[in-house]
């Protein structure tokens, strides 16, 4: 995937209108978590929800920087999503999601990209396995779905990997859409990026991609074939993820020490 410089304006996807915030974006470096919204597509803007201000960003995430590289031209992003999702004959609010990756110039000046981690929580599918309200009122019955890391993400172009982990009472811990290849997305950009802080740098930016296709749950046991035909999967057409999210960011060289030495110490280069 690629690998990034950190010291030029950020795509245009994430440029703001005014010189002032442009000059923040030259000097803070390429706002690049909002790269999940690729640009050079047209899709309905909504309006996004309240996220979690810089304030309250946690850098604990941040990973451990490649070799030889100068951390002052290197940031961790610390990224909070509100997604909605649309796969096959489900549609739910999704709990919010954090993501956390590092970016910055390569010694040969490539761009580099590091996976950071991702924290995420179920949330429950209306009708629970049966599919009916009778799912929604015996909690035995009951159905949720936690999005995961799939392995995969390029925040420069807006591609992410994901997997969907099924939870319940009946299920086996095991059942996933998606486990043996994760459902890839190709996001786009659905309105204007919005500064709502420069110091500390907050942005809020919405994206979308409404051509994925979602494989069928594997690993369920028993419940694999009923769990598949209720969900309606596998589905190559109608899904959709909107994504609302809010980002912030802090150079190497502000971040506080850690005993592993972060910013000397080799990391995973994302994919």
């Amino acid at each position: 995937m690629t690998k990034s410089v950190a010291g030029r304006p950020g795509p245009p996807w994430v440029r703001p209108s005014s010189s002032s915030v442009r000059r923040v974006a030259a000097v803070a470096g390429a706002v690049v978590l909002a790269g999940t919204a690729a640009v050079w597509a047209s899709g309905a803007a909504y309006a996004a929800p309240r996220l979690p201000t810089a304030a309250a960003a946690d850098f604990g995430d941040c990973p451990s920087l490649p070799d030889a590289v100068d951390p002052t031209r290197w940031r961790c992003e610390v990224h909070t999503a509100a997604p909605r999702l649309t796969l096959g004959k489900v549609a739910v609010s999704l709990a919010p999601i954090t993501m956390t990756h590092a970016e910055g110039p390569m010694p040969d000046g490539s761009k580099g990209q590091v996976w950071g981690a991702m924290h995420s929580s179920p949330t429950a599918i209306p009708g629970g396995l049966p599919g009916a309200p009778a799912g929604d009122r015996a909690a035995v019955l009951g159905l949720a779905i936690q999005p995961e890391y799939g392995g995969r993400s390029d925040f420069y172009t807006g591609q992410l990997s994901l997997r969907f982990r099924l939870t319940g009472p009946l299920v086996p811990h095991s059942c996933t859409i998606g486990a043996d290849a994760p459902v890839d997305f190709q996001l786009k950009r659905s309105g204007p990026s919005r500064w709502v802080s420069q110091d500390p740098p907050v942005i809020e930016f919405s994206a979308y991609d409404d051509r994925f296709t979602v494989p069928a749950a594997e690993h369920c046991g028993p419940l694999t074939g009923p769990l598949n035909r209720r969900l309606g999967l596998p589905a190559t057409e109608g899904n959709l993820l909107s994504y609302d999210a809010s980002y912030t960011f802090k150079t190497y060289d502000q971040l506080p020490p850690r005993g592993d030495d972060q910013t000397q110490k080799g990391g995973n280069l994302a994919y």
